[in-house]
């Protein structure tokens, strides 16, 4: 059985892989929902260098509330991002300088979802991500940070089923067409 008809949604790094395959133009992706994605380069909003970072330092840029995060206990060991699994994918800068310009090659259904306090990534270079795309929808989530899934759920979840043209949550599950005629 081969699928098609899927949106597919992606954070951070996750945003980079669900623009690249979108952009296989293969007819299976119908639509794109990228949360607080990293990939592109956006002169004068840099992609922050995780690999020099304190989990606490980390926290400080990913959360709108850092505290939320609640800290392991002092004897567990604190696990760091695996930069190295990451580094042959997405290098040291997590960007690919191609990547937005051939974002404006997308014809699909795209929403952009941004958490407001997001210092991964700022919110400016979410927009920038959204410009390159055309009709594309951008959506700012305030009191939220890089990972909207973790500190606002309810919010994210909400942003996702307001992007329209027929997503819902049981569209979703029966894998309906997120637009119909939006097709490549």
């Amino acid at each position: 059985m081969e699928l098609s008809d899927v949106t597919v949604i992606g954070n951070s790094i996750g945003g980079w892989i669900a623009a690249e395959m979108a952009l296989l133009n293969n007819g299976r992706v119908s639509g794109i929902i990228l949360i607080d994605a990293v990939g592109v380069v956006v002169p004068g909003h840099p992609i922050a260098d995780v690999s020099k970072l304190t989990p606490e330092q980390l926290a400080a840029l990913s959360f709108h509330r850092p505290e939320w995060r609640s800290a392991p206990p002092a004897s567990a060991p604190r696990p760091a991002p695996n930069l190295a699994a990451l580094a042959p994918y997405a290098g040291r800068e997590m960007a690919d300088p191609t990547l937005l310009s051939r974002l404006g090659e997308l014809d699909l259904p795209t929403h952009v979802i941004w958490g407001e306090s997001d210092r991964i990534v700022d919110p400016d270079y979410g927009r920038a991500i959204a410009s390159a795309i055309h009709g594309s929808k951008f959506t700012l989530l305030p009191a939220a940070g890089h990972l909207p899934q973790l500190e606002a759920p309810e919010q994210l979840l909400g942003a996702i089923w307001d992007l329209g043209a027929g997503l819902t949550p049981t569209s979703i599950l029966r894998g309906r067409p997120l637009a119909a005629g939006r097709r490549r």
